[in-house]
């Protein structure tokens, strides 16, 4: 009699042991495939940051200056106080951008974004003027258009109420003192106020008024010219969006200029990187952090170097994103990225020395090249304050 053949297969045990291999196996490599991964993304932002630098070089030498950060057109339609007329910057026009676009703009042509700068640089028909209105009009095709090149492969920002995003934005210096007009006054008719621009904007780039390599009197490796931004996703990120209590009108001006920091311990205390949204409720949400590229108004395309990476806004009531403390921040680990005046990618850790981040923020009562209270972190933002940096950061 012929002895039936037996099927041989896992048992339960093997089975589960087995699977249970492979889960500590899959434990131990995801964090790894993950860091490898955060590490292309973070090379891919450097490059990025890195052509940007290239670009504004280009540019210096086809033109003798730097972009000028605050450029544009101003409307000449109608009375000053209509919405076409030459009136506040922060009033929207479809007739002219009131000198509101960002550094941005001006280097399109040299990141391979010819055809886009076609678009703005001419009249589109009979409804927009050569370099279109102001940034925040989402009709015109060119403002609402996502640049890779200025996209960092670790933010996730995506689509409304965002126009297009950046994730770079100028170094206008450590002062956060008359960002919407620089030496201008209101509606850009003169230079009213020369002076305070002098004491005011130490940066690579000043605000509404031109530059040059030749004004970076402590050296371009010593000066930074843009810092990486993190752009916000809505979640009351402290690094991304506004704090402002509404309801009792603070803070004001002068309390973030007299105190920089005035807006630490506004945030959940189980959630250290996110305001109390009992404060920001209220606060409107197209004024998130790097929204529109090319608005160079600081909330969007500009940064200081007052408080360390990754710092809190800290910002004025009331004010349209021009009157803030605005640092650089990341979807990185630890720090952000810096473009160098001379063209190097440095990453700025979190802890760098930044002095007395309580410090009265500069104005008329400091001599232009004085100091920055700032520590090396202002210092490296100030473009002809004479501090030699002698250490590596």
């Amino acid at each position: 009699m012929t002895q039936a053949k037996t099927r041989r297969g896992f048992t339960l045990v093997e089975l589960l042991v087995v699977i249970a291999i492979i889960g500590v196996l899959v434990g131990l490599l995801l964090p790894a495939v993950q860091a490898a991964r955060e590490a292309a993304r973070r090379m891919s932002c450097s490059n990025n940051f890195k052509q940007i630098g290239l670009a504004i070089h280009n540019y210096h030498s086809a033109y003798k200056q730097l972009p000028t950060h605050g450029t544009g057109t101003q409307p000449l339609v109608g009375a000053n106080n209509t919405a076409n007329g030459p009136w506040s910057s922060w009033r929207s026009s479809d007739q002219g951008n009131r000198y509101r676009l960002s550094m941005l703009v001006g280097i399109t042509p040299f990141i391979e974004q010819q055809a886009l700068w076609e678009q703005i640089s001419n009249p589109t028909g009979t409804t927009y003027p050569a370099m279109g209105p102001t940034p925040d009009t989402l009709a015109y095709g060119p403002w609402a258009t996502e640049i890779p090149a200025y996209r960092c492969p670790s933010d996730p920002g995506l689509g409304l109420p965002a126009l297009g995003r950046s994730n770079y934005a100028a170094c206008v210096g450590d002062s956060i003192v008359g960002q919407n007009n620089g030496p201008w006054n209101g509606n850009r008719t003169n230079k009213s106020d020369q002076e305070g621009a002098r004491a005011a904007h130490r940066g690579f780039f000043k605000p509404v008024d031109r530059t040059r390599f030749r004004d970076c009197l402590d050296g371009l490796s010593n000066t930074i010219a843009a810092g990486e931004i993190a752009t916000d996703l809505g979640d009351d990120d402290k690094r991304t969006i506004n704090w402002r209590d509404n309801s009792n009108k603070t803070p004001t001006f002068g309390q973030v200029r007299n105190n920089p920091s005035a807006c630490v311990g506004k945030v959940i205390p189980e959630r250290p990187q996110f305001w109390d949204p009992a404060h920001t409720v209220n606060v409107n949400p197209t004024h998130g952090r790097g929204y529109k590229w090319a608005d160079f108004q600081p909330v969007y395309t500009g940064c200081m170097t007052i408080l360390p990476p990754n710092r809190e806004l800290c910002g004025a009531y009331n004010a349209a994103g021009t009157t803030m403390v605005a640092t650089m921040s990341s979807r990185h680990q630890g720090g952000a990225h810096v473009l160098m005046g001379d063209g190097a990618i440095k990453f700025i850790t979190d802890s760098i020395e930044a002095g007395n981040p309580k410090a009265r923020n500069i104005w008329l009562n400091y001599k232009p090249g004085s100091e920055s209270p700032y520590g090396l972190w202002g210092a490296l933002g100030t473009r002809a304050s004479k501090e030699v940096i002698e250490s590596e950061f």
